[in-house]
């Protein structure tokens, strides 16, 4: 609340401010406006006395031209009367000779007032022409002047009227906050007594809390100091060992990243081999076809050293698949634990000579075929640039093997690169892949090139035309993969870096590989330990008990287990028994039936084979009742011309074979239970056999594992024994230099106050 009142107040401040302001505009904009009205009030009056400036002038025109009519006049009777006197001049020369001088007097004398009025005349005219021209010059400017004054005027007045309004609403505006904001003043003020005394009662809980915190961590720090050896998270060198926190996230995106970086190196793999393998069939067939003519030994050995490519390029994608295996979501992936790192980096090294064995062979075939009459000069150039090429893959994958061998230190020899430089390696590695991915664009451009122009030679066939188009088509897969390598590394180099830091709490670094293969052991016995106790926890059982009962719980698993499938045979041996139940019911209908019509034909026919007829009843009642066993009794003969003993024969018959197939019955059955048994505590002890081999192994293991960590901890007791030694000598002998410096100084200082004591006496003597 008091935020928002703060932020109220804030806003009514820049409110009042904006009004001072406009308010202050307002003023001026008033001023200018009223100035303007006195200037267009000063031009009214100057062009009213120029209207009368103009109506006088006006006036002394109209005078002037009645002026100049009337002299006009005069001129004309002037004129009139100088006529006349010609006329009448004729008539005496006297006298015309008299009035001749008078008139030229007179005439001389008209003209010059004639043109004194002509001239002024005219000046007259060009005064008032003047005038006029000026008079409406003035008044279209003064009129222009005035429009503009008046849309000026306008224009200020409808601003100030705008800004009245505007200030109107902002001042009705500002009068509702200011009401607002007092009553949210008053809320706030009562809110800020409550929150005062929550505060009181606050820090009166702070105090008790921190009085109970104080003796709780006196008490801690007591059973620390007594119970505590020693804190190992001081010492990076045992800080290594504690196991950090498990980041899930970031192994299922570093295992994420290895799996496309695996599908990546597996393109790469498999256009390598293609291009190592279409290089070898075209250095086969041109520019001499070994089918047809011998190649040359230089072009043999290349083809024979191109034939090992897969030896060398296979590796690459074990170590790959390898490095991704090696990363799991259980596992700590730092540079400090992928050993698998250091396999790949010594395929890419075999790779590496490889290239380097074949390079010279490579660029001595261009050369060769440089040489060879079917070049022409185009073709020439072609191989002259596949030539640079050639040598700026060799150099590209010199510079990926040094950076990657550089990674896999911290695996083996952490000295040999230091954390700070993990940033720069990285960045080397995109630009590298970058570079190798430019490489492969000139490669692919040039063999394109080149292999147009192998397609006009005349002795050009289907063969190399088809391997041409192989080796283009691997070398573009070449350079997808590069492409898509090269922006994989560069978009995820920020996650490689930021990845760094993962590590032990409170540490900056692994400090060994041999610590961070303890520090996963103990990750793995951590994981082990708390996945148990993540376990239900069984009802107690009295140990003795419970050794006493673990081999008849044993037994009785696997018993249970051979009773399972004994009854699973068991049910299986019912429905075959229920089938032939069935089958013999039908056979013994059948027989009944047969029975009936032998028993008809006896009794209509009463002679003939009597003691046949006794054998077949005799028989069939056999046959019926032992197919059927546990089926309804047979049927009494309904003949009652039998004899006695027939039937009884069949009955003891009967009875001693029912007595004999039950005894056996029995007797199997009993003998099926015990070979159960027998079997059952057979898979119990096998199983018990099995389970003591593995806890043997794993006892072995764990005692083999306890006595290498004895020795290594033997070992680093004895370092560290040795190394305190070693101190303790070095405190021991700069102590014993530092008494006899001590030695010396006391007795130069005992020497100077003898000196000092000897002056003294002479200085009293004298």
């Amino acid at each position: 609340m008091a935020a928002g009142a703060a932020e109220l107040q804030g806003k009514y401040q820049k409110l009042a401010q904006e009004y001072s302001k406009l308010r202050a505009q307002n003023q001026v904009l008033k001023k200018g406006v009223v100035d303007e009205q006195a200037n267009s009030a000063s031009l009214k009056e100057q062009l009213k006395m120029k209207d009368q400036s103009l109506r006088k002038l006006q006036q002394e025109m109209d005078s002037l031209t009645f002026r100049n009519q009337q002299l006009a006049k005069r001129v004309e009777l002037l004129q009139d009367e100088l006529a006349l006197s010609e006329a009448r001049g004729k008539k005496s020369k006297k006298s015309v000779e008299s009035s001749s001088q008078l008139s030229q007097e007179q005439k001389s004398v008209f003209n010059e007032d004639l043109q004194k009025k002509i001239e002024e005349n005219e000046r007259l005219h060009i005064l008032f022409f003047e005038a006029d021209e000026q008079h409406k010059r003035l008044e279209a400017e003064l009129r222009t002047r005035l429009e503009v004054l008046e849309t000026d005027a306008a224009q200020h007045q409808a601003v100030v009227d705008s800004l009245t309004k505007k200030y109107t609403d902002t001042i009705e505006k500002l009068q509702n906050d200011k009401a607002k904001l007092e009553i949210k003043s008053q809320t706030l003020e009562r809110e800020a007594k409550d929150c005062r005394l929550r505060t009181e009662e606050c820090q009166q809980q702070l105090k008790n809390l921190q009085a109970a915190l104080g003796s709780r961590l006196e008490e801690s720090l007591c059973i620390i100091n007594e119970k505590v050896p020693f804190n190992d998270t001081r010492s990076n060198r045992y800080n290594a060992l504690n196991v950090p926190l498990h980041n899930r996230r970031y192994q299922l995106k570093l295992r994420d990243l290895a799996g496309k970086a695996l599908a990546f190196v597996q393109e790469l793999v498999t256009a390598l081999l293609n291009f190592h393998t279409y290089t070898e069939q075209k250095v086969q067939i041109f520019p001499i076809d070994s089918a047809t003519d011998t190649i040359s030994p230089l072009n043999q050995k290349f083809s024979q050293y191109l034939h090992e490519n897969a030896s060398y390029v296979r590796p690459l994608e074990e170590g790959m698949l390898h490095l991704f295996e090696s990363i799991t979501e259980d596992t700590v992936t730092v540079l400090e634990t992928t050993v698998k790192l250091k396999a790949f980096s010594e395929h890419l090294a075999s790779y590496l000579c490889f290239l380097r064995k074949i390079l010279p062979y490579q660029l001595k075939s261009l050369e060769e075929e440089c040489e060879s009459s079917l070049c022409t000069a185009a073709l020439r150039a072609r191989n002259m640039e596949l030539h640079r090429d050639m040598k700026r893959l060799t150099a590209v994958f010199e510079k990926l093997h040094t950076y990657v061998s550089l990674l896999a230190l911290p695996s083996t020899k952490p000295e040999g690169l230091l954390r700070t430089n993990y940033n720069f390696v990285f960045t080397n590695i995109a630009a590298s892949l970058h570079g190798f991915h430019d490489v492969l664009k000139d490669i692919s451009k040039h063999y394109s090139q080149k292999a147009t122009l192998e397609q006009d030679v005349p002795t050009a066939t289907q063969k190399l035309i088809t391997t041409n188009d192989c080796i283009l088509s691997s070398v573009a897969a070449l350079t997808n993969g590069a492409g898509k390598i090269a922006s994989f590394f560069s978009n995820n180099l920020d996650h490689f870096t930021a990845s760094l830091s993962y590590g032990p709490k409170g540490g900056t670094e692994f400090i060994s590989p041999l610590s961070a293969e303890c520090m996963l052991q103990y990750k793995k016995k951590a994981a082990a330990y708390m996945k148990s106790l993540k376990k239900p926890c069984a009802d107690s059982v009295p140990y003795e008990e419970a050794l006493a009962n673990r081999r008849v719980l044993l037994s009785s698993t696997e018993s249970r287990e051979g009773l399972a499938q004994q009854v699973q045979q068991s049910l299986e041996k019912i429905a075959k028994l229920e089938q032939e139940k069935e089958h013999w019911m039908l056979e013994a209908q059948l027989a009944k039936i047969k029975l009936e019509k032998e028993n008809q034909k006896l009794k209509n026919s009463l002679s003939g084979n009597l003691t046949e007829t006794m054998q077949e009843h005799s028989i069939l009642p056999n046959v019926t009742e032992q197919k059927k066993e546990t089926t309804e009794k047979r049927e009494p003969i309904k003949s009652t011309s039998l004899a006695p003993d027939v039937e009884s024969r069949e009955d003891l018959i009967k009875t001693h074979y029912m007595a004999r197939i039950a005894e056996l019955t029995s007797h199997l059955q009993l003998a099926d239970s015990k070979s159960v048994h027998f079997h059952a505590e057979c898979r119990a002890l096998a199983k018990r056999l099995s389970l003591a081999e593995k806890s043997k192994e794993s006892l072995t293991e764990e005692l083999k594992a306890a006595s290498q960590n004895i020795s290594r901890l033997q070992d680093e007791l004895m370092t560290t024994k040795r190394s305190y030694e070693d101190q303790l000598s070095m405190m021991s002998d700069h102590l014993c230099s530092m008494n006899e410096t001590l030695t010396k100084q006391r007795e130069e200082i005992d020497t100077l106050k003898m000196a000092s004591k000897g002056n003294s006496k002479k200085n009293k003597s004298r």
